[in-house]
């Protein structure tokens, strides 16, 4: 089987842009491939976290992976800091990569734009996000558009340290699925839908109460007009919002344009609240069970020993044919 690696990040609220583009994908593929799905705290500390928040959110996340359908059974779900060999291959990676391809990351520019000081560990955050997906020698990364530059960079290290010291990393391809990889902000559908948008009306968390999710999306921006009709050139916001319902309510694009023929967005968007509201409903129920049954760290140790077995020998191997003395 083809091994894949993926994680999201424990800052803010996992939203529902978060579970369609990536966590139900997650969950398919565990099915036929040897999945490693993690929080990735020590990413989330490139900028600065309250303590209390941090753990709860990283719980949160490490929780909602299961509410989603992992299935820990068939995929390890861990937390980054749990496994140091991501911490230590990170450093080499640093040491291997350029300034230059560095400070060519857009997501970098981004995130710095407009602060006075930032920390070193929001620039390095390519090289350990390398290390991530190298040390387990994943086949296939699921990534969204903003995380493309990121794998390059990680295929440009691979091959930099396979040509330099030997054969030692696979090159990852990334896995992009054609449908709900993207799902945009319900106040700009030229923006993803992100989970540290400081605009809580933008996004749909998953543990949103029902009454939270209708007041949303009664206030979802929406384009001139009232027509109910998928074409992301003219009409970007009433699209996002009918790609949210078909992967919701399980229709398709067709049948959601001819159910509203006419009827413009108030009915529309009414059932739509609904539809998403039925989505969450088992997932936030899941998620209570899980936060109380305290099973939750018993899954992660397993895990993260599974984890570690793989990425511990990856680093030996690593550090052997870097010229490392090996204990």
């Amino acid at each position: 089987m083809k091994r894949v690696l993926s994680g999201i990040q424990p800052s803010g609220k996992l939203t529902l842009g978060n579970y369609i583009g990536a966590m139900q994908n997650f969950v398919k593929l565990q099915h036929d491939h040897d999945c490693y799905f993690m929080v990735v705290d020590l990413h989330a500390v490139t900028v600065p976290q309250e303590p209390a928040a941090l753990r709860e959110q990283t719980e949160a996340v490490a929780a909602l992976f299961i509410a989603a359908g992992i299935d820990p059974a068939k995929a390890s779900v861990f937390l980054q800091s749990h496994v140091p060999a991501h911490a230590e291959l990170g450093w080499i990676m640093t040491t291997l990569v350029y300034m230059g391809e560095l400070e060519r990351m857009t997501q970098f520019k981004d995130k710095a734009a407009g602060k006075e000081s930032v920390g070193a560990g929001l620039f390095t955050y390519p090289a350990l996000m390398a290390a991530d997906i190298l040390l387990y020698n994943a086949d296939l990364v699921p990534v969204g558009d903003d995380q493309k530059q990121h794998l390059e960079i990680t295929r440009d290290l691979a091959q930099r340290f396979n040509g330099r010291f030997g054969e030692q990393f696979v090159v990852p391809e990334p896995y992009i699925p054609q449908v709900g990889a993207r799902i945009m902000s319900l106040d700009d559908a030229s923006k993803k839908m992100s989970k540290s948008n400081p605009n809580p009306n933008s996004m749909i968390a998953l543990l949103d109460e029902p009454d939270v999710i209708r007041k949303k999306i009664s206030r979802a921006v929406t384009d001139s007009g009232r027509e109910i009709k998928y074409d992301p050139q003219t009409k970007p916001e009433v699209s996002n919002l009918i790609s949210i319902y078909s992967h919701c309510a399980g229709l398709s694009v067709a049948e959601i344009e001819a159910k509203y023929d006419g009827q413009g967005y108030g009915p529309f968007k009414k059932d739509l609240a609904e539809a998403v509201v039925a989505a969450l409903e088992p997932l936030q129920r899941r998620y209570k069970d899980i936060r109380a049954s305290g099973e939750l760290h018993r899954i992660l140790r397993q895990g993260a020993e599974k984890a570690a077995d793989i990425a511990n020998r990856t680093v030996r191997e690593v550090k052997e044919k870097m010229g490392f003395v090996l204990p």
